[in-house]
């Protein structure tokens, strides 16, 4: 007999609290002002962007909780189940400051202070981390989703590099064995329900009952990470009555490793798939990097970047390059297609109603294959791509015998470059001279998109010059000449 739920439960300040008969599309950062009347969460952007709203989620993996940051104003009360809620006003013990909050004092990393709580708890994860030796770029990337418009960003990351350069050393720290036993107790596998048939915060556990809500009820929202779906709330104003969350169906949250493929369950988030994927090929890795922030990779999930059909998705290009297949799955009934078979039309895709993406099977590179991808936008961390191009090459020897190139950003959908991919058949590395042909394919495979991000002429140059780019970088197997970050020598040494 399945057990439903009927109220979400989720440690806070060492209890359990128990929420029901909230609306399903209520965030967290309305919870935490309205109703706990906690309100060093701020709302900044209410988009994800600017970090005032940053707060910390505890779950158990490996025995241990795990804190990562997260933006509650785009974050479903309802995706806190079976989490620890840690927000600014929780780190103080016994009237001494944390040690992140003392650093920020002692280094004057704040200024209107409006930013600060965000700042904190991104410091608190990281913190958390115990990452050792830390250096600026790692505190640079870990505060890359923290805007601050008063103090600058020096002393910030000097406090970060005196309070998080130790071993944590915290109440928390102290406390988390405690903490894991209670995080632990939480997950009892029941699927979660609240409301009724025409009005739903449902969080199956596992696959079957997901399969059969989500096909009875094909107009509910599903929700993985929230990161697309939470500013549908918070700027498009969208009544969502009913919302299926995957964040607790065990299935979809595994990844799966051999010599050949690499399969990502759909929730998997980005933070998650990061190590593996750069495994794959060091620009995977440097894409994940920048694949917004810190609290978005938290959130988001490798299957809603997929199932959202952004045609300006950064995954989907590089996943279709290297020939990925998508699982779906619609009541009892999975089928499998290739992932760039997916995207039909803007914001169309070849998916059923009550059908859902389950996984992402991903080939890995042979001994005979090399890849690149480059990720071109206006701003450089947290910033949706203009183009991103991504290209494998199959050699024999020095000459090209096969590729698969795909761009983002240059049509309505994630899209292969065809006549592009039949010029390079059969080119030289050694003979630059033979590549113009394929280079002026681009403009024939693609009417790029004209949108405020980028003018479709721009997007045409650009195109042409990363596959001008990649081959270059082929031939010579050196980067230092062409990129300023992201230097796959200095990624592969460091592996």
């Amino acid at each position: 007999m399945i057990v439903t739920r009927e109220a979400i439960r989720f440690l806070r300040q060492g209890r359990v609290v128990e929420v029901t008969g909230f609306h399903p599309r209520t965030t967290l950062l309305d919870y935490l002002r309205l109703q706990e009347r906690k309100v060093g969460t701020k709302e900044g952007c209410a988009e994800g962007d600017c970090g005032a709203c940053t707060i910390a989620l505890g779950r158990v993996r490996d025995g241990h909780v795990h804190y990562e940051p997260v933006n509650a104003c785009i974050l479903l009360l309802g995706q806190i189940d079976g989490a620890e809620l840690v927000t600014v006003e929780d780190l103080a013990a016994e009237g001494d400051l944390h040690p992140v909050q003392a650093a920020m004092v002692a280094h004057h990393g704040s200024q209107c202070g409006f930013c600060t709580p965000g700042i904190v708890m991104s410091l608190f994860a990281l913190y958390h981390e115990g990452r050792q030796p830390l250096g600026r770029d790692a505190i640079n990337d870990a505060l890359a989703g923290n805007l601050c418009r008063c103090t600058g960003y020096r002393p910030i990351v000097d406090a970060a590099l005196d309070a998080c350069s130790r071993p944590p050393n915290d109440t928390f720290s102290a406390n988390g064995e405690a903490r894991a036993k209670a995080l632990v107790e939480l997950a009892d596998g029941q699927d979660i329900l609240i409301d009724g048939e025409d009005r739903f915060f449902a969080a199956p556990a596992s696959e079957a009952p997901l399969a059969a809500l989500y096909e009875r009820h094909p107009d509910a929202t599903v929700v993985a990470g929230c990161t697309d779906v939470g500013l549908w709330i918070t700027k498009g104003m969208k009544e969502l009555d009913k919302i299926i969350w995957l964040g607790r169906v065990a299935e979809l949250g595994l990844i799966e490793e051999n010599t050949e493929r690499l399969v990502i369950g759909a929730t998997v988030t980005h933070a998650q798939a990061y190590p593996a994927l750069a495994r794959i090929d060091p620009d995977l890795g440097e894409i994940m990097r920048r694949f917004g922030s810190v609290q978005v990779r938290a959130s988001g999930t490798i299957g809603g970047s997929i199932a959202n059909g952004s045609p300006i998705g950064d995954l989907a290009p590089a996943f279709i390059a290297l020939g990925a297949e998508l699982d779906l799955r619609q009541g009892d009934e999975s089928r499998t297609i290739p992932l760039e078979s997916f995207f039909i039309a803007y914001r169309q895709q070849d998916r059923a109603p009550g059908e859902y993406v389950r996984r992402v099977g991903v080939p890995k590179l042979k001994a005979n294959e090399t890849f690149r991808a480059y990720k071109v936008s206006k701003r450089f961390d947290e910033d949706i791509s203009a183009v991103l191009g991504a290209f494998r090459l199959t050699l024999d020897g020095r000459r090209i015998t096969a590729a698969r190139v795909a761009f983002g950003g240059m049509a309505g959908i994630p899209k292969r470059a065809a006549e592009t991919e039949q010029a390079l058949v059969g080119l030289s590395l050694d003979d630059p001279s033979s590549w113009g042909e394929a280079l002026a394919a681009t403009r024939r495979d693609y009417q790029p998109l004209d949108d405020h991000r980028a003018s479709a002429a721009y997007r045409g140059t650009v195109a042409r010059n990363l596959l001008f780019k990649a081959l270059s970088e082929t031939a010579s197997g050196q980067t230092l000449a062409t990129r300023i970050v992201g230097r796959r020598e200095t990624l592969e040494a460091a592996e």
